[in-house]
């Protein structure tokens, strides 16, 4: 229930007028996002390098719901990708984007056609992209995306959301020579027809397609926190012979750094997932929904105004 009611609110423009405004809110914020700017991805990406951590940098704008909007996002994403470059983190630092972001509601085509422009600087910057997943309904035309982005660019990552009852049989059609997928639990509220509801159902999806991945020849890409699946999923990488350079965990900034640290030291790549911009409310509510756990943390800010 308490994750339902978070999804709620990561929809309701009232409270993200609230918090976004707030002091308070802002103070939260800087706990999970790098700033407001293209300067302060770089500088908190440069950090995490110096730290031996590797990142994905996602731009958080608005929902294009114009042509000029779909073009401002991929100017940005231009723009990181010339600072990622720049600062010489084409090693360590990729960017994450959004078909929504590219104008998939205003034009398939279009959003197309910027995601291709993405990714084509990203080459040009000596880095990948990874196209997030993203509701249910767009799925596949986020996965016929990808693949048509892979004819010319084959290093574009996809996530795979694994609540999803198709999640497996993805992971097997993705599962092939030099195809980087991200694997995640999912944050989008779905129906029970859709998604796997309980935890523990999400839980042994996670695993199932943990080793669709890792038994074939793909680059998983494994994004999560829980403690218990990190612990599995290095089980089943010996299981599977596959040494540390061939997958890798993925975390967001601001959780569990000590585990990313430990990670690192053991010599896993630990990519942290480093979002920046000023429409920051609804990834952060997203957040706490898939650890509702860490609703503690925002009921502290909330109580304390300062």
């Amino acid at each position: 229930m308490l994750r339902s009611a978070i999804l709620a609110a990561s929809r309701s423009p009232r409270l993200e007028n609230l918090v976004s405004k707030a002091p308070f809110g802002r103070d939260l914020a800087r706990r999970f996002v790098a700033g407001d700017g293209v300067a302060d991805a770089i500088r908190v990406a440069t950090e995490l390098a110096a730290d031996g951590l590797s990142t994905t940098v996602e731009h958080l704008g608005p929902t294009a719901a114009t042509e000029a909007g779909a073009h401002a996002a991929r100017d940005e994403y231009r723009r990181l990708l010339r600072g990622i470059a720049d600062a010489g983190l084409s090693d360590s630092a990729e960017v994450s984007v959004k078909l929504s972001a590219l104008g998939r509601s205003v034009d398939e085509h279009l959003a197309r056609e910027l995601a291709r422009d993405v990714c084509a600087a990203a080459v040009e910057a000596g880095t990948t992209v990874t196209v997030d997943m993203e509701e249910s309904t767009a799925t596949d035309f986020v996965l016929d995306t990808v693949g048509k982005l892979r004819g010319d660019v084959p290093s574009t990552g996809v996530a795979v959301q694994a609540y999803l009852r198709r999640a497996e049989a993805d992971c097997r059609e993705l599962s092939h020579p030099g195809s980087r997928v991200r694997l995640c639990k999912g944050a989008y509220p779905e129906p029970e027809p859709v998604a796997w509801q309980a935890a523990l159902e999400v839980d042994k999806s996670f695993v199932r397609c943990l080793n669709a991945l890792l038994s074939g020849p793909a680059y998983p890409m494994v994004a999560t926190h829980d403690a218990r699946l990190i612990a599995i999923a290095e089980d089943r990488a010996r299981w599977f012979d596959r040494p540390a350079g061939e997958f890798e965990f993925q975390m967001l900034h601001g959780v569990r750094p000590a585990e990313q640290t430990r990670l690192a030291a053991e010599g896993y790549t630990v990519r942290v997932y480093l979002p920046y911009g000023t429409h920051w409310y609804g990834y952060l509510a997203r957040r706490l929904a898939e650890r509702p756990g860490s609703a503690a943390f925002l009921g502290r800010a909330l109580t304390n105004r300062r």
